[in-house]
Formats: C-alpha cells, sequence, structure tokens
C-alpha cells in the first residue's frame, strides 16, 4: 500500500498536540462554556449538512437498501458493545463506547471515498446519506441501554422504591435528549430546506466547520491524554478490542452488502462506516448526555487506535474482501 496517497486530516493532528499539551503539563486549556457551544455547533452542522445531502441524492433501489442496512448496523452494534464492555467498564463508559461504534467517523467514510476514486472504483452519491443517517441511532440507543442500566442498578440497591424506567419514558428521554434532537431536527431542516437552505449556511456548516472542529479536537486530546494513564490501566485488552472489533463489524456489512445486492463501491464503503468508530458527533453528544462517561475512554479506543487502524489497514482490507465477495 502506498501510505503517500493517505493524508492525514489537520484537525486529528490538533487532537494529537492535545494529547502532547497534557503530557508536557503545558497551561493551554479550552473554557468550558466554548467547548460546550462548540459540541452543538458541531451537532448541527453534521445534523443539516446531513439532511441537504439526502435530499441531492435521491431516493433509488440501491440508496434504499444501502439505508436500511446503515441504519440496521448502527442500531444493533450498540448492543454488542455495550454487553463486550459493561462490566469491564461500567454502564457509563460502556454506552459511550457503544455510541462511538455504532455511529461512523466522517474521516476515515472521505478517505475511503478517496481509495476507491483513486482505484476507479464507483460508488453511489447516496451512501453520503447512509453515513449522515448512521449518526443518530447508536446515540440513541446507547442512551436507551444506559437508562435501563441505570434503572436496574437503582431497583437492585438499597432504595428499592425507585422502579424501573417503562419503554415509553425511555424512548421519550432518548429521542428528546438536547444534542440527540439537535442532530435529528437539524437533519430534517436540511432535508427540508435543500441547497436553498444549505448556500444560505454554507459559511457556517462548510467554511467553519473545519476551524471549529479543530478547537474541539484539541480539547479531546487535552482531556483524552489527561486520562490516558487511566486508559492503560484497564489493560491491554482495551486495545485489543479497538483492533478486533471493527473488522469483525466490516464482515458483517459485507456479507449483508453481498445478500442485498450492492455494487462492490457501495459494500466497501458500508463495510467502513461499519468499522469505522465516531470521534465528532458522538463526543459531542456524550459530553453533554452522559457525563460521567470518561473521554479518555471512547475517545482513546476510537481515536487512538481504531482511527489510524482503519486509516492503514483497514480500508485497504475492506475493498480487497468487497472485491473478492461481491465479484463471487
Amino acid at each position: 500500500m502506498d501510505l503517500s496517497s493517505i493524508s492525514i486530516s489537520p484537525p486529528v493532528l490538533f487532537f494529537v498536540l492535545g494529547a502532547v499539551a497534557a503530557f508536557v503539563k503545558s497551561n493551554l486549556r479550552v473554557p468550558r462554556a466554548v467547548t460546550k457551544l462548540m459540541s452543538l455547533y458541531l451537532l448541527w452542522a453534521i445534523g443539516f449538512t446531513g439532511g441537504v445531502k439526502i435530499a441531492q441524492s435521491g431516493v433509488t433501489q440501491d440508496a434504499v437498501v444501502a439505508t436500511a442496512l446503515g441504519i440496521a448496523l448502527s442500531s444493533a452494534m450498540p448492543f454488542a458493545v455495550f454487553a463486550l464492555l459493561r462490566r469491564k467498564l461500567g454502564i457509563h463508559n460502556a454506552a459511550a463506547a457503544a455510541a462511538c461504534y455504532g455511529s461512523v467517523s466522517a474521516v476515515t467514510f472521505l478517505t475511503a471515498s478517496s481509495m476507491l476514486d483513486a482505484a476507479g472504483v464507483p460508488y453511489g452519491g447516496h451512501m453520503v446519506a447512509v453515513m449522515a443517517l448512521m449518526e443518530s441511532p447508536a446515540i440513541v440507543v446507547s442512551i436507551i441501554l444506559l437508562r435501563k442500566a441505570e434503572r436496574a442498578e437503582a431497583a437492585a440497591g438499597s432504595d428499592a422504591s425507585k422502579q424501573p424506567m417503562g419503554w415509553g419514558h425511555l424512548l421519550h428521554e432518548a429521542f428528546l435528549n438536547g444534542p440527540v434532537l439537535l442532530l435529528l431536527g437539524s437533519l430534517v431542516i436540511g432535508l427540508i430546506t435543500r441547497e436553498q437552505g444549505f448556500e444560505a449556511f454554507k459559511p457556517l456548516c462548510k467554511d467553519l466547520f473545519n476551524g471549529v472542529l479543530v478547537f474541539f479536537l484539541l480539547d479531546l486530546g487535552i482531556l483524552a491524554a489527561r486520562r490516558f494513564r487511566g486508559f492503560i490501566e484497564r489493560g491491554w485488552s482495551l486495545v485489543v478490542f479497538g483492533l478486533v472489533f471493527p473488522p469483525v463489524g466490516a464482515a458483517i456489512a459485507l456479507v449483508l452488502a453481498k445478500l442485498c445486492g450492492l455494487s462492490v463501491g457501495d459494500a466497501t464503503l458500508l463495510a467502513v462506516l461499519a468499522a469505522s468508530a465516531s470521534y465528532i458527533a458522538v463526543p459531542a453528544a456524550v459530553r453533554i448526555a452522559i457525563p460521567k462517561s470518561e473521554p479518555s475512554i471512547y475517545i482513546g479506543l476510537a481515536l487512538a487506535v481504531t482511527f489510524p487502524f482503519n486509516i492503514v489497514v483497514g480500508i485497504p482490507l475492506y475493498l480487497a474482501a468487497a472485491k473478492l465477495l461481491i465479484a463471487q
């Protein structure tokens, strides 16, 4: 593989800069109020732009199939991650990790798209819409799993008067949780306003995005590095998880793509989405929705382990597997 074809995103490098600043004990800080505002902005920009992309891509049979598979994978994967990590990490950290691994990494997706272009492998424009739609389900499912676990622990504890919350209340809280509502609502507004709405907000949702993302990941790098020791102390099994789980998710996605008749390009991108872990939309939501979770764990797994693995090894592997499987 020609590593020169891989471009490293500047925001990712600023995450590294934040980690370095924390390791050398610099006094570099991002005010808490600013980080909350950046979180809300990123959720809005991702949701709104995703809605516009859905409107642009149109509705075809391939688009419907790929979207259904993407949403199904994003909804199902948090169950597996939560079950695997709950005992080791606790319910809050397991829920945060489940949201990350059920959701997707836009940078990984864009890198895969550029590699497909360079290899001359066609893919549908609707895959951008699939990526946008896979952001939210994992967050919703993870919040539901967390709330159920919290109620179960409360019922088993000393305060027996606290009864488990019903599914109606759980779904209400999950879908109307602030970050989730903003992400889904922005997606719907982008879908309604289409190109006209995008042009009106283009300087905000496109031109400004990378600049805000830089400071957001800079802050996340500082937070993750401060707690890096705690991540390592939990054992190398987490690193193994971050390396093994993505190919498993990709394999499941490829099998489903084969069964549903997707093209090599669409199957590869679906596998990349299933294998990736979010370090933008989900951390922005998790910092508000699951404040008891530790950034060093879910960000460390997604950005320090899974992301570089997918960029260097995963994407070429998934493309080769898709060519082999789909061609049969």
